[in-house]
Order: structure tokens, then sequence, then C-alpha cells
């Protein structure tokens, strides 16, 4: 591969995005990025992990817009009908990023590296990319098997240059994350070295498993 002459993208470059739109089915219909975790809102906890990253953060939610605009940020609804997915996040963050980059995470994953963004934008740069999404390890079904990297596509680094592809993708009815990222130049971060915390990207989906989380 010809090495890229992009110019490194610094911190200030990167708006992060966080996507807290879900309907938390899976939580009973409770909004997810609301729920105690160690003491305060699970969604505050990676606010304030993106905050130390990037230049600017913004929040996607659909409901209790106030409870998330106390966190200090900017809080943007989807503008797509009917909990679209993450997509829809994706669609309102890239429609009102003011930086070259977009980075997106999840309501649900507290724990995500604080280098999560230094490592999304080398690897953007080093392979010419206009998508880095991270690839993570996960648990194999095997007991005592190692685990695999699977990616993790709530987990990407967007060129804003990509916001009319994204309109015309799901104004066609596209609504799948990885259906979108396959149409252009993606790179996939492996977040497995040593030293990365294994479940950095565990992302708790029950009450239940927020619960687990809490204290790791």
């Amino acid at each position: 591969m010809t090495p890229s002459t992009q110019d490194p993208i610094s911190p200030g470059e990167i708006t992060g995005l966080l996507l807290a739109g879900g309907r938390g089915s899976r939580m009973g219909g409770v909004d997810k990025g609301l729920q105690n975790f160690n003491g305060s809102p699970l969604a505050m906890h990676a606010v304030l992990r993106l905050g130390m990253q990037v230049g600017e953060v913004m929040i996607n939610a659909n409901r209790n817009l106030a409870a998330y605009e106390s966190f200090g940020v900017p809080v943007w609804p989807d503008s797509l009908a009917d909990y679209a997915g993450p997509l829809a996040g994706f669609l309102t963050g890239l429609e009102r990023c003011e930086t070259p980059y977009l980075l997106t995470v999840p309501c649900d994953t507290p724990l995500f590296p604080l280098d999560l963004a230094s490592r999304m934008a080398e690897a953007l740069v080093a392979d010419n990319a206009e998508i880095a999404m991270v690839s993570a390890p996960e648990t194999a079904a095997e007991p005592g098997s190692a685990p695999v990297l699977r990616p993790q596509p709530v987990f990407c680094l967007l060129h804003t240059a990509l916001l009319e592809s994204l309109v015309n993708f799901t104004q066609s009815g596209g609504r799948k994350i990885d259906a979108w990222t396959a149409q252009h130049r993606t790179v996939l971060v492996p977040f497995d070295r040593p030293g990365d915390a294994p479940d950095a990207f565990f992302n708790a989906n029950t009450l239940a498993e927020l619960h687990a989380l809490e204290n790791r």
C-alpha cells in the first residue's frame, strides 16, 4: 500500500457524537443513557471520555432532551423519523458537525479507550480511508478459546464529506451501518494490543449487564 501523504488529524478537527437516540427496548424501554452507572448517568461517562479526546462533543437523543442538555453539550434529535437506528444518529451528526471529522460512540459502552480518537485518526490517515471502524475482541462461544476480533460499527470515525452519500443511502431506505460503510474506503482498527482492556467495548444491553459492568 502506498504511504499516505495526508497530514495527521488533530483532536480539534474531530467532533465526538454520543449516540443516545435508541428506544432502549432491551432495557425495558428505559432511556439507556440516563441510567445510573457508578453514581452518574451512563451517557455522562461517555461524554467525559469523549471530551478528553476531541475538540467538540454533541449528543444525539430523541427523548428527555432537557436531561441530556444538562450535560453541557449540544443535543440534536434524529432528522429521520421512527427511531431509524444508529445511522440516523450518524446522519444527524454529519449534518451538525462543524469539523472535518466525526467520531461516533454509543451511550452504553462507558469504558471505551482513552486513546480511541487518536488511534482511529492514525489509522484513517495511514490507510487513506474515508471511514475508520473499531474491531475489538469478542469472546468466542467455546469455553477456553481465544477471543476473536469483531467489527464494532457504532464506533466510527467519518469524514464529514460523506454527508451526501449517507443522505442518499438513508433516503433510499438504507438503515444498516455496514451496508453503507461497505460503499466507502473503510479501515478496521484493531484494539487488541498488549495493555488494551479486553472489555473496553463491552456494551450494556440490560440493566443486569449494566450493574455487572459497574466498578470493573
